[in-house]
């Protein structure tokens, strides 16, 4: 989420926070850790996690205990960064719910049709020529491009499943991102694309998703791309151009599935796969090779009767 630059001595009075860092220090934006960028506040609340978040891009962290703070950063200390950073998110991006089928503030483009118990959010933009069937919801902030065609029952911009496990409940970190579906996309029914934390969950052009297929938060999938029926991809994962995933995949947060990458039906895609290859099982393995295991499997029994 990108801010007006804030400095490093108001950041840390909304939050009731003592700081370490010049107090004129600039915040631009705040991201959670696997998005963030140069002028960034991100949160660590582990020891586990303190290396990660201090040596990324980010150059202001919120941590629950003092630690030597890195050159050309500053570090805010607080209880309960996750909090904090709720806070702050809410502070910075408060809620604007309409009660209207589509906001007086959102942007639409030309030859709009937008069939009944569809619902349009605050500030959504919406290109050209797009269709949104019926009872289609867009959260706030999301953009459309051109050309775009959604189907029934989907949800674009739904609350990432990010929570903190507390002692009584899970405290859900606020998601103050958005979606951004490229021209000429084409979303199938009763699908659900959850918005990014705190940047974009990122659909490219001319992707093709079909019914009833879940795109986590911070989610990058390029162009060109075919998802068949109930795909689920975790958060934070890249998928390049020109991949074909078949139905009832499952990939496993933070992977990275290159250009040209076709994955068979009811794999579970457990890490990084390589460029313009082809795989299938779970753990999903280059296809050939998972077929002759299969093979030799089913050899087992009799080789075991002619054992015993």
């Amino acid at each position: 989420m990108r801010i007006q630059p804030t400095s490093l001595k108001q950041i840390a009075e909304i939050i009731n926070s003592k700081f370490i860092g010049n107090e004129n220090h600039l915040v631009t934006g705040f991201n959670e850790i696997h998005r963030v960028q140069k002028g960034d506040l991100v949160f660590v609340d582990h020891p586990k996690y303190y290396d990660k978040a201090l040596n990324s891009a980010a150059t202001t962290v919120i941590i629950n205990q003092e630690v030597n703070c890195p050159d050309g950063k500053a570090l805010i200390i607080h209880n309960e960064p996750f909090t904090a950073f709720n806070t702050l998110t809410n502070y910075f991006q408060p809620k604007t719910l309409s009660n209207k089928n589509i906001s007086d503030s959102a942007k639409i483009g030309k030859n709009f049709t937008a069939l009944p118990g569809s619902y349009v959010g605050s500030n959504v933009v919406i290109g050209d020529n797009c269709v949104l069937h019926p009872n289609v919801v867009i959260y706030d902030n999301c953009i459309i491009g051109n050309n775009v065609i959604i189907h029934a029952g989907a949800v674009i911009g739904s609350d990432a499943f990010y929570f903190k496990n507390r002692t009584t409940l899970f405290e859900p970190l606020n998601s103050c991102g958005n979606v951004i579906i490229q021209d000429n996309v084409v979303i199938g029914a009763n699908c659900t694309i959850d918005r990014g934390v705190t940047e974009s969950t990122i659909i490219g052009k001319n992707t093709i998703l079909d019914n009833l297929i879940h795109v986590g938060h911070d989610v990058h999938i390029g162009e060109m791309c075919l998802f068949a029926a109930q795909v689920g991809i975790a958060g934070c994962t890249n998928i390049g151009n020109n991949v074909k995933v078949w139905g009832q995949v499952g990939i496993t947060s933070n992977a990275n599935i290159p250009d040209n990458v076709t994955v068979y039906a009811q794999s579970g895609v457990t890490g990084d796969l390589e460029s313009g290859k082809v795989y299938f099982g779970s753990p999903a393995g280059e296809a050939k090779e998972k077929m002759k295991e299969i093979f030799a499997l089913k050899q087992l029994p009799d080789l075991i009767k002619k054992l015993y």
